[in-house]
């Protein structure tokens, strides 16, 4: 029997279809598989969402608002240049590690079948990656902490593309280490040599530490009369 409708339903509604979109693509589902999930009927979805295109739009709006939220986040624990590149790969991967994909990116595959307000949608979400990340490589680049090959809003893409592509590739493999690797590969690639130096330095003093760490021998204890 079908649940009644309740104010949570439309956010339940979202959630099943993100994942099924995550999984299976925009096309390999349908409102007979999001009902039966949420536990209403096709008519009671179709109250909330009349439209599968509507409900896909409602879907890329929403993600771009919480993936706009998490870079916020980022932006606001502040650090470099590759602690906040790391930072935003780390969105990726978190993805990756729930067996998903990007959503945008997964939607991004079937663009010719989408609908033209979806289709604007997903160009607004990847514009918008594209702005954060040429801010940031931007800021890095007046601080020396690298040297930019071309214009920073075109290494921007040629990460946003080169993350999701990884993104899809490990998904395949069923394997998070391609991802971690093809991440690491371009982020080194966009820092460039100061980058690299930065990198180096850390390093070493993270093999300091260690070793001062070695060296402090704790005190025996003196028994007690």
């Amino acid at each position: 029997m079908a649940r009644p409708r309740s104010s949570k339903t439309p956010l339940h509604v979202l959630e099943v279809a993100e994942r099924l979109i995550q999984t299976r693509g925009f096309n390999g589902f349908s409102y007979a598989d999001v009902a039966a999930e949420v536990g209403i009927t096709k008519a009671s979805l179709h109250y909330h969402f009349p439209t599968k295109a509507e409900l896909g739009l409602s879907l890329v709006q929403r993600y771009q608002e919480t993936f706009e939220d998490a870079l916020a986040g980022l932006a606001h624990d502040g650090g470099d240049t590759r602690t906040l590149l790391e930072g935003y790969a780390e969105l990726y991967r978190s993805v990756l590690r729930k067996d998903r994909m990007c959503l945008c990116g997964m939607l991004a595959a079937e663009h010719s079948t989408l609908p033209a307000p979806m289709r604007r949608a997903l160009q607004v979400f990847f514009d918008a990656n594209e702005r954060w990340l040429a801010g940031v490589l931007e800021t890095g680049r007046r601080k020396g902490e690298l040297k930019l090959a071309g214009a920073a809003r075109e290494e921007a893409r040629l990460l946003v593309a080169g993350l999701e592509g990884a993104l899809l590739v490990a998904r395949s493999y069923d394997d998070q280490r391609r991802f971690q690797d093809a991440a690491a590969r371009l982020i080194g690639g966009v820092l460039g040599s100061a980058g690299r130096t930065e990198g180096r330095r850390r390093k070493a003093a993270a093999g300091r530490r260690a070793a001062s760490a070695r060296s402090v021998r704790p005190l025996r204890a003196t028994p007690s009369h």
